[in-house]
């Protein structure tokens, strides 16, 4: 007889990105900001007046040059007009930096905030994944691609909206300026500069993003190898292979190093695209302003508002190409942190489950009924298993390595679901309850004890965060583990290092003991 969830368990996927435009990434991560629309709304405000003031810059320099052209007679003028201009100048650059400052100030707690609730939510999520996934992962990779991730947030939104939208409005204020105080040439030749501009750029960006690829690949393959190497620092000294680990490292660094070199190189030939494409618009630009100046339809004030307005258009594309690669690298981080986010759950509360119910005058009676399960489809770890535990009796369950001991653990856990039979808790089947309430009701001190690197207080409250002092100490003392921390200088507030390794494997277990005991589970493993 077969039960719900009694098919095998999904395939784990790969862990590969997902095929998602960079629309749908923008998408996801819209409704984060939305939170904050105010204060995108006034960021938003912030760029526009900074542009307008900058834009008026150039404006101020044309008349000043114009002003310090006056005929002879007009002194008084040639005094008091530059100062004006000087302090209108002045006045501009202060509110261009102003509204620009204001601008990050205000978006600064959208873009936090988004990238905290991203965060949390990915956390959250990794943490309701199987156990099947936890032990496929690389922890450095994907810790690396969560880190990323979650710094690309920031950039991507700061680089889309205050270095693209903002470049676009000031593109948008500069032609108007030339199309309504000079001839239709110089709006052409911006146009078509902007155009071979951005098109090269984008070009050869999508070009030179496999490279970028390559070397975040490597990167994080070389930073996985680093922690894992690190976290096996007592294997590598038992067979004195810190030279291995050090050329296995090396080796990795390596290819980083030449990923890197060609991601350079290429870096190096998308600049000088740029500049050539910039320095010839200049050149037609001013050739053109000079001519204006040479035959009287333009003044030395218009030819140097020109050449301001050139420079203060083509400082912000100069990045373009910088600009663009990030976001195409935010969107791929993202979109890396979205997948794992988008990882569906293999073993998931069934709709309506409803808690556990234990009854506090008895321990509860476990039941497998005709249980099977394997890892992997065609290595069956279980076939048929069946026995009762009556309520408040000891059961030892003994057998050779392999033969599926700790496997009943994880079952009766439930970090994987069986493909068929059924478990059940005090009359209940274990897949029509929550998972949370079957593990509050299950207390284990496991044949691995890994510890969180922290204090030994905090280790042993961890059974049941928000004890007191004196409830760790007392469970301490029933797992005879209270004289040693007491003899140590810090007492309980001794750091027990990274997984615990700084204890000895039998103070380890007798932390794990009390961790249990203070939890005071009816149901001990």
């Amino acid at each position: 007889m077969r039960h719900h969830g009694d098919s095998p368990p999904p395939a784990p996927t790969d862990g590969q990105p997902r095929t998602r435009s960079d629309w749908a990434t923008l998408g996801r991560l819209v409704p984060y900001l939305w939170r904050y629309k105010g204060r995108v709304a006034a960021a938003l405000a912030f760029m526009l007046g900074a542009k307008l003031s900058n834009v008026g810059v150039p404006l101020v320099l044309k008349r000043l040059v114009d002003a310090m052209q006056l005929p002879p007679g007009g002194a008084t003028a040639l005094l008091v007009v530059p100062v004006a201009l000087l302090l209108g100048y002045g006045a501009l650059r202060l509110m261009t930096s102003m509204f620009t400052e204001l601008r990050e100030l205000v978006f600064a707690k959208a873009t936090q905030g988004a990238a905290r609730s991203i965060a949390l939510e990915t956390f959250r999520h990794l943490h309701g994944l199987s156990l099947r996934f936890h032990l496929e992962r690389q922890t450095g990779g994907m810790t690396r691609d969560i880190e990323r991730g979650v710094r690309g947030i920031e950039s991507l939104v700061s680089f889309a909206l205050f270095n693209i939208v903002s470049t676009l409005v000031e593109v948008v204020l500069v032609l108007s300026v030339l199309g309504n105080q000079f001839d239709m040439w110089f709006v052409w030749i911006t146009l078509a500069a902007l155009v071979l501009y951005i098109s090269y750029t984008v070009v050869v960006t999508e070009w030179r993003t496999k490279f970028r690829r390559e070397a975040n690949l490597l990167d994080s393959a070389a930073h996985t190898k680093a922690v894992d190497s690190l976290l096996n620092y007592e294997t590598v000294k038992y067979f004195n292979n810190e030279d291995f680990e050090a050329r296995r490292y090396d080796e990795s660094l390596e290819g980083l190093r030449r990923a890197r070199l060609k991601s350079q190189s290429t870096l190096s030939m998308l600049n000088a695209g740029q500049q050539a494409i910039i320095a010839t618009t200049l050149v037609a630009m001013l050739w053109r302003a000079t001519q204006g100046v040479a035959n009287g339809s333009m003044t030395l004030g218009d030819l140097v508002m020109v050449n301001a307005f050139m420079i203060q258009l083509y400082i912000p594309l100069n990045f373009f190409g910088v600009i663009y690669r990030e976001i195409k690298q935010n969107l791929t981080d993202l979109d890396k942190m979205f997948t794992l986010m988008d990882r569906e759950r293999e073993v998931a509360d069934a709709p309506g489950a409803e808690p556990l119910v234990l009854s506090h005058s008895s321990s509860p009676a476990l039941r497998f009924e005709d249980v099977h399960f394997a890892y992997e489809a065609d290595r069956p770890i279980l076939r048929g298993v069946s026995f009762e535990i009556p309520a408040g009796k000891t059961v030892a369950v003994v057998g050779p390595s392999g033969a599926g001991k700790s496997t009943l653990a994880r079952l009766l856990f439930r970090f994987y679901d069986i493909q068929q039979g059924r478990i059940t808790i005090a009359g209940q089947e274990m897949r029509d309850v929550t998972q949370a309430s079957v593990r509050e009701a299950l207390g284990i001190v496991p044949q691995d004890t890994v510890l969180f690197n922290d204090t030994v207080a905090y280790n042993i409250a961890y059974g049941r965060p928000g004890a007191t002092q004196q409830e760790v100490e007392q469970a301490a003392r029933a797992a005879h583990i209270h004289d040693f921390i007491a003899s140590t200088p810090k007492g309980y507030d001794t750091m027990v290092g990274e997984r615990g390794l700084k204890l000895s494997g039998g103070e380890k277990q007798r932390v794990a003991i009390a961790r249990t005991l203070l939890k005071n589970p009816p149901i001990l493993v």
